[in-house]
Parts: structure tokens; sequence; C-alpha cells
């Protein structure tokens, strides 16, 4: 297997087009020390707060954190959530192409945290609109030809409405498609170079599985149906499978210490399509993105992983 500092060059020459469901992952952190009068909850003296980018620009900060050139396309509200996501992101190098729509609030995941536990989290999404979306795909079809790589981040909140124009549109400029999936419709995904689900994602789909033998061949069943070259199974403390055509080939997971899962999957398929686009070998990508999620869960939060750290 090579080492990160063999392909540290060849990512900074990478371009990566990511779109999907962007978020802006808002934290309050306080102290908890009483008891609410009103109901039995605790009361949290907000003392701190901090916003970074979730969804589909937490993979393309990723991306961008590992030297590609990334591009992000989404759909976010013509309002302060949107504006912040927006200076984030360019904040971390990520060239931003986000078309607003004045009828939709940016979505916004609020996540409350006392004595260093996440007490509550709130939601805040709505669908964006038809005309927002289908100046999306116009602007995807123009910026596909430039690209290396396409990754589509699908969060299940309606930016990736055009998922199967976006696939054959990429498929006609001869660029492979990573997804992200969600929900139970993958037909959408048919055509994708490959998708990276985790044990509840594809078990929803395949159904359980009664040991390795019996999900090899549920994969590679799906594989066929969708017309995938292959599937990365993200198992969390039991790390990786991949499957192709050529059989299973499982990795453990290098994880230090489990602190927050959340945004994994992200650094996952961030990982994972940084190095294809620099012509990595598939083990060899899916090393390096097994390598990333095992440091990136050690971190709280949404968070990225750094060069230094992979190298």
């Amino acid at each position: 297997m090579t080492s990160f500092a063999d392909w540290k060059d060849k990512l900074a020459k990478t371009r990566v087009l990511v779109v999907g469901d962007v978020m802006l992952d808002r934290y309050w952190f306080g102290e908890v020390e009483r008891i609410s009068p009103e109901a039995p909850v605790p009361v949290v003296r907000v003392a701190r707060e901090e916003a970074r980018p979730g969804g589909a620009a937490n993979v393309a900060r990723n991306a961008a954190s590992l030297g590609s050139r990334a591009t992000l396309l989404s759909v976010v509200g013509n309002d302060e959530a949107g504006r912040k996501l927006e200076a984030l992101i360019r904040g971390e190098k990520v060239i931003s192409l986000f078309q607003r729509d004045a009828q939709l609030p940016t979505t916004v995941k609020l996540r409350v945290i006392g004595r260093q536990q996440q007490l509550l989290r709130v939601d805040f999404e709505t669908q964006p609109s038809r005309e927002a979306l289908a100046g999306k795909l116009a602007e995807f079809n123009a910026q596909v030809k430039n690209t290396d790589i396409v990754l589509l981040s699908d969060y299940g909140k309606g930016g990736l409405h055009h998922i199967t124009q976006m696939i054959e549109s990429a498929a006609a400029a001869e660029k492979r498609v990573v997804v992200d999936p969600k929900g139970s419709d993958w037909e959408k995904y048919r055509g994708a170079f490959m998708i990276t689900p985790n044990r509840s994602e594809l078990q929803q789909i395949v159904g359980a599985w009664r040991d390795e033998d019996d999900l090899a061949e549920k994969a590679a069943q799906l594989c066929r149906r969708l017309n995938l070259s292959a599937l990365l199974l993200t198992r969390s403390e039991e790390g990786m499978s991949l499957f192709t055509e050529e059989g299973a080939w499982h990795i453990p997971t290098h994880a230090r210490e489990v602190y927050d899962v959340s945004g994994a999957g992200d650094t996952v398929v961030a990982t994972l399509g940084v190095f294809l686009a620099a012509g990595a070998p598939l083990r060899d990508a899916v090393y390096f993105a097994n390598e990333a999620a095992g440091i990136v869960v050690g971190k709280f939060g949404t968070a990225v992983v750094t060069p230094e750290e992979l190298g």
C-alpha cells in the first residue's frame, strides 16, 4: 500500500464537484446547573456558539482540506444562515455555486451541548423550489465537463431531485460518480460508479444478512441491479467492506478513539473521491478513506482531516 506522501502532489491537481444537500451546523455550548421548574428538563446557560458547514458542504471542505480544488453546488435560502454557510466554506477554500431560493430557509441543525454531551437537536428544513433545482441542474451540466469526479451527497432534503439526470450527464462526460445514499429509493442511483452506505442504510434496501457470504451476495446483486462498479459499506467499529465484481475486501477500523461519528460519512466520500480523482487504485482510495474516518470520529462535530494527520 502506498503512503499519503506518494499522492500529495497529485491530490493538489484534482478537481472535485460536490453536489447535494447542504446545511449549517450550529452548536450552543453551556453549563447545566439546574432542572427547569416548568418541566423535567435541564436548563442550559449558553456560554458559547459555533457554526460549521454540514452535509454536502462538509464533504466539500474535507476534499479541500486534502488539497483538492473543490466546487460545491447546492441550493440555500436568501437568509442569514445561507450567507453564513457560504462565508464558512469560502474560508476553507471551497468554490461555492449556490442557487438561492428566496422562499427557502437554509437547512440548520442546532445542537445544544451541556457538560460535553448533546442534550438536544433542533432541525429547520424545507424542500427547495423547482425553479432553484432547475437552475442547479443547468449549472451542473455546465460544470461537470471541467471536473475529475462527481460526489453526490444525499441527505434526503430534496437538493438532489434531478440526481438521475446528473448521473446520466456525468456518464456522458465520462466522469465517475460516487454517491452517499439516503432513503429507500436507490433506483435513482443507477449508473453511478460507487455508493457508500452504512449498515442501516444498506439493510433498509437488501434486508438483514445471515453472515458475510450472504452479505457479499446481496451486495453483488444490488451492484448488478443498479449497474454499479463498487459498493463500499461503512460498518462503524467493524471497519469497511468493499464489494466489486472481483469479490469482497474487508478492512478493519483504524479509529483511535470514537468521540463523535457525525460527519464521518462525509469524510469517507470526500477522501474516496479525491484519491480516485488523483488516479489511485480503488483499494488504495478505500484504505485512505478508512484512515480518515478513524481520525475524524475522534473529533467533535463535523470536522475535516488534514494532510498532516494522514501523512
